[in-house]
């Protein structure tokens, strides 16, 4: 007769799949709204002896994959796993976005870019540029004010009024520029409200004089905008088509959402 002890499958690929455990039970936490799970919390919800699984949070912590509050001593998810996860998913972003881009440059002999939020301004991911150098050029790793551009304004539009005024506390807008229509805070908050109802953002002037641009929102699988993709041109090429440069790309995001599994939301 056969003694071996087979294990099951919630046990199988070892201290791996017993790490796994911990962070999805950190990860159920947070998705109930809890701020995170003590030692104790965490033996009882995956079934293991409390000396077992404070030696793998120890191990966990050291990699920066946990977190431990001093004062509170719950556990939660640590900067290195949201790391992972941001650069993960903005390769997919890339990745996916990409084809898109390139059927816009052929398309409009214009640089297509795909952006995203750092904080409260907006940064090229990738560029796509057309054959002749002279349509434009790359903005990769390049940040500027969110505000300023529809690339950044049109993600600015899913924050509420309150996250508006807590990222820009003055009435003024900081670091306008002359050419500038949008240059206090309410006027920034009724022109997100016509982005949302339009489904895109068109400027004119508003980075640069002379310069004018549209740009849409890129949704995730939940329905959240996490990036942009953007078209500038000078005024003489793109000003009277700007309206349908913005009807294009928003669907074009659409269709770059759809890729990514996401949640669209029509408008």
């Amino acid at each position: 007769m056969n003694n071996r002890v087979v294990r099951s499958s919630g046990q199988q690929g070892g201290g791996f799949a017993r790490d796994m455990e911990l962070l999805d039970a950190l990860a159920r936490a947070q998705t109930r709204n809890r701020t995170g799970l003590r030692l104790t919390d965490l033996a009882v919800e995956c079934g293991r002896e409390k000396s077992q699984v404070s030696r793998a949070l120890r191990r966990l912590q050291d990699a920066g994959v946990v977190n431990q509050d001093e004062r509170s001593r719950e556990f939660t998810l640590g900067w290195r796993l949201y790391q992972l996860a941001a650069l993960t998913a903005e390769a997919q972003l890339v990745r996916v976005a990409e084809p898109v881009l390139r059927q816009i440059v052929e398309s409009l002999q214009e640089t297509a870019h795909l952006c995203v939020l750092r904080g409260h301004d907006v940064m090229t991911l990738h560029s796509e540029l057309p054959r002749h150098g002279y349509r434009g050029s790359s903005w990769v790793g390049n940040a500027a004010p969110a505000h300023a551009m529809s690339a950044g304004r049109v993600l600015l539009a899913e924050w509420d009024e309150a996250s508006i005024a807590a990222a820009y506390p003055r009435s003024a807008l900081p670091g306008v520029r002359p050419t500038a229509k949008i240059r206090t805070r309410p006027q920034l908050i009724a022109h997100l409200a016509d982005v949302r109802r339009l489904g895109y953002c068109a400027v004119d002037g508003e980075f640069e004089a002379g310069l004018v641009g549209a740009s849409a929102a890129i949704r995730d699988f939940r329905g959240v905008a996490v990036a942009s993709i953007n078209v500038a041109a000078p005024k003489a090429r793109l000003g009277s088509k700007l309206k349908a440069l913005g009807e294009r790309l928003a669907t074009d995001a659409r269709t770059v959402s759809t890729r990514l599994g996401g949640s669209v939301i029509q408008t």
